[in-house]
């Protein structure tokens, strides 16, 4: 099974959430890496190992960056990194997979799918060095309480401030490790 190292300059973590029940505010992280074992023809052996650097959250908001990183929300004094393993790959269709693992945040450790969609191989040759690399879009919806992050403020309609669920997209490029 072929190696790939997820591209840290090619990859992103984004996430979307509510406020004031009204409108969708997006962050990303900033700083991530990880690996795969991936061949697509037999894309059940799979696996995947990701890891983000929690401190690396922006909005484009200062203030609001400093709070989500704050005891508030990720606290990431205590909690530096926010990571995916991989349990088990679910072929879903040409260029289509299911991906169930762990993700853990916060300190707390719950089962996610993602759903994830795959292009290539692209080949790249030139600049003294050759490049192969594979594109992944993995989304998932998860509930921040269930990983005990659950700051929030009524606001007067009987909503909250913060969305409970978040909609998370990890894009990235794969290049394939020479072994």
């Amino acid at each position: 099974m072929a190696k790939w190292n997820l591209d840290p300059n090619h990859s992103s973590a984004i996430f979307e959430v509510r406020h004031m029940m009204v409108t969708w505010i997006t962050g990303r992280f900033n700083t991530l890496s990880g690996t795969l074992q991936f061949d697509p023809s037999d894309v059940a052996r799979s696996s995947v190992d990701v890891e983000i650097d929690a401190s690396s959250i922006c909005t484009g908001h200062d203030g609001r960056d400093e709070d989500l990183r704050s005891i508030n929300y990720l606290d990431v004094e205590r909690f530096p990194k926010i990571s995916f393993k991989s349990k088990r790959v679910e072929p879903a269709g040409l260029d289509h997979c299911k991906v169930q693992g762990d993700l853990f945040i916060h300190g707390v450790t719950r089962p996610v799918s993602l759903d994830v969609r795959y292009a290539g191989p692209s080949h790249y040759r030139g600049d003294a060095r050759s490049l192969t690399t594979f594109g992944f879009r993995a989304t998932t919806e998860i509930n921040r309480e269930d990983f005990g992050i659950t700051a929030n403020r009524e606001i007067e309609n009987g909503g909250f401030m913060v969305g409970k669920h978040l909609l998370i997209t990890l894009t990235s490029e794969a290049d394939l490790v020479d072994e």
